[in-house]
């Protein structure tokens, strides 16, 4: 860290997200200094070298060796083998999602940080997204979760299958909203475009008697990503595309303040009240880079740690597990 305790920050991997990355990194010009960047692909490397005047590097330990932390938003094949030079050689790292390509890998990094005090967060930017952020966390208690995250097909995305590319992220919102242990997994996909599968369904239950009913699927004509969570005499819907949080919530008064609301049955003075948070609109991605940093400047866990990482893939691959059962 240099005198001033900026961060010195660096990129691996420049494709789609990792340009992202780039440019979010230099809007946070007050906590860090951009180092550079480090891409195996020459053409890729000098483009973004020019588009936004950053120093490409021609070798990664180079960079490494440069910085106090670092993105990685390489293919999930090579995660865990770029994290764990990052680390070995002093630097923080937020990992693209998925963590790892499996838990063995995932463990073996969490395990690997501990032993060099350095961060590890993992880049579950749903959390972030402003809808997420407007919904009141306190006291929810699900009975019923319902989550659809439809894409149209991208061949960037197909190095992983469709759990591991969009289902995950509601995964890792599921088990930030349950408080539970998973009492059963069942599931379905089909491979239709790719040679992994593209669409997946599985309901999850837990042992407090929540039950989860996600689907995703990549060979959709639009995009769809909403969150609808059912408790008792509350239904809230949550709009992570059109950033977007509405609730309905059963009451026995009329209500006071000024809220929209129905009355369900007069001679009982039953109310359905709806409310729909005002959003705040923010960049997310430019939200958890700067999460990361804070974490980093401040010796504090980040908002998504390595091991929220680390359990939202073993439910992934639980998930494919099934999905491979049942296709067999």
């Amino acid at each position: 860290m240099s005198k001033n305790n900026k961060i010195q920050v660096g990129v691996i991997g420049a494709g789609h997200l990792g340009r992202f990355h780039i440019e979010q990194y230099l809007a946070l010009g007050e906590t860090i200094n951009f180092i550079g960047f480090f891409d195996t692909s020459k053409e890729v490397a000098n483009k973004i070298s020019k588009d936004l005047m950053v120093v490409s590097y021609d070798y990664l330990n180079d960079l490494l060796d440069n910085c106090d932390a670092v993105s990685i938003c390489t293919p999930t094949s090579i995660h865990a083998e770029i994290a764990k030079e990052a680390i070995l050689r002093n630097c923080h790292v937020l990992i693209e999602k998925p963590i790892t390509k499996n838990i063995k890998e995932a463990e073996e990094l969490i395990v690997l940080a501990d032993e060099k005090k350095k961060t590890i967060q993992v880049g579950h930017i749903e959390r972030f997204n402003p809808a997420f952020c407007a919904l009141n966390k306190k006291n929810i208690t699900p009975q019923f979760i319902e989550s659809h995250r439809l894409a149209p097909f991208n061949i960037r995305g197909t190095d992983v299958d469709v759990v591991l590319d969009l289902m995950i992220h509601d995964i890792d919102i599921l088990l930030t909203l349950v408080n539970s242990d998973i009492k059963s997994i069942n599931a379905s996909g089909v491979s239709v475009l790719s040679n992994t599968i593209d669409m997946a369904n599985t309901r999850i239950e837990f042992k407090n008697g929540c039950v989860a009913n996600m689907t995703a699927s990549r060979i959709s004509q639009k995009k769809l990503r909403k969150f609808r969570i059912f408790e008792p005499f509350s239904y809230t819907n949550i709009d992570f595309l059109n950033p977007c949080v509405e609730t309905y919530v059963l009451s026995n008064k009329k209500p006071e303040h000024d809220c929209s609301y129905i009355v369900m049955n007069q001679n009982e003075e039953k109310y359905i009240l709806y409310d729909k948070p005002t959003i705040i609109s923010h960049n997310a991605l430019k939200m958890e880079l700067s999460n990361f940093v804070q974490s980093i400047l401040q010796d504090e866990e980040p908002a998504v740690t390595g091991v929220d990482g680390l359990s939202a893939l073993k439910i992934a691959m639980q998930i494919q597990s099934q999905i491979k059962n049942n296709n067999s």
